[in-house]
C-alpha cells in the first residue's frame, strides 16, 4: 500500500437546520485499502459520503483527494477525478436490462453525437463496440452473464445490489464509495458481495469506503476502520484496534466506560 492517503478527511463538519450530523472529522484513506465507516444508526456515515462525491456540502473543513485540496466538489466533478458511488437504496432502471443499467455507468465518457448515433457514423460505431467490450468484462467479473438481458426489476435484491456495483466500477474509480451495499441480505448473498469487493480492491485497484453494519463482515473484509458515534469519531485504526476500543464499546453497547 502506498504510504500517503489517497483521501484525507479534515475538520469536516455539518448540520442540517441546526442539528449536527458530523463533528471536526479527521481521517486518513491510504490507497489500496478497504476502510469501513461504522456505528449506530445516524451517527453521519452516509452524510459523510454525500460529502465525498459532492450530494452535500460540509459547513467547515477540507477534502484532499490524491494530492488536490477541495471544499465542495460536484457529483459529476468528483466522478471525473475518480471517485464512485452506490446508494443505500437502488437506484436502478428497473425496467432495463442488467447489461443496459451497467452501461449507463460509461455515459459521462460518451463523444459521438447523436446524429453520430442515429446514422451508424464510424466514431459512434466504434465508441458503442468499445462501451460493449467492458460492459461484458463487467458482466463476467460480477458473475453476470446468465443476467445480461433480464430486466433489472425482475432480480432479487442481491442480484440487483451487484448490478449497482457493476455499473459503480465500470468506469474504472480510483475510490470506491458504498453506502451498505450488503444491506438486506442473506449470509450467503452477503458472502459473495464481500468477495467482489475483495475482488475490486485487489484486481481492479481500488480504494473502497464502506458503510456496514455487520460486524463480522468488517472484521474479515476491512483493513482500517472508522468508527463515527452522533457525529464525531470515537475510533480509528485496524479492525483489531477498534473492537479492543472501550469508547466503541460503549457507542455500540450503550455502556460506560
Amino acid at each position: 500500500m502506498s504510504a500517503a492517503p489517497l483521501l484525507a478527511v479534515r475538520g469536516i463538519s455539518l448540520s442540517f437546520k441546526g442539528v449536527r450530523a458530523i463533528t471536526d472529522l479527521s481521517f486518513d484513506v491510504r490507497a489500496g485499502e478497504i476502510c469501513a465507516l461504522i456505528g449506530p444508526n445516524g451517527a453521519g456515515k452516509s452524510s459523510l459520503l454525500n460529502i465525498l462525491n459532492g450530494v452535500y456540502r460540509a459547513d467547515a473543513g477540507e477534502l484532499v483527494f490524491d494530492g488536490a485540496g477541495f471544499t465542495r466538489v460536484h457529483p459529476l466533478e468528483a466522478a471525473r477525478r475518480g471517485i464512485g458511488r452506490t446508494f443505500q437504496n437502488n437506484a436502478l432502471f428497473k425496467k432495463m436490462s442488467v447489461a443496459d443499467n451497467i452501461s449507463t455507468g460509461l455515459s459521462r465518457f460518451a463523444r459521438s453525437t447523436l446524429v453520430e448515433q442515429a446514422l451508424g457514423l464510424p466514431r459512434a460505431r466504434r465508441e458503442a463496440a468499445a462501451f460493449q467490450a467492458q460492459v461484458e468484462n463487467v458482466l463476467e467479473f460480477l458473475e453476470l452473464q446468465p443476467y445480461r438481458d433480464v430486466a433489472v426489476g425482475q432480480l432479487p435484491y442481491g442480484l440487483q445490489k451487484r448490478v449497482e456495483l457493476g455499473r459503480a466500477v465500470i468506469a474504472g474509480p480510483r475510490l470506491l464509495l458504498l453506502d451498505e451495499p450488503m444491506a438486506g441480505m442473506n449470509d450467503a448473498e452477503k458472502r459473495d458481495m464481500s468477495r467482489f469487493i475483495a475482488d475490486i480492491n485487489r484486481d481492479l485497484g481500488a480504494t473502497v469506503v464502506l458503510i456496514e453494519h455487520d460486524i463480522g463482515v468488517v472484521m474479515s473484509l476491512c483493513h482500517h476502520v472508522v468508527v463515527l458515534d452522533y457525529g464525531r469519531k470515537v475510533g480509528d485504526g485496524t479492525p483489531a484496534e477498534v473492537q479492543r476500543n472501550p469508547e466503541v464499546i460503549a457507542a455500540y453497547l450503550g455502556t460506560v466506560h
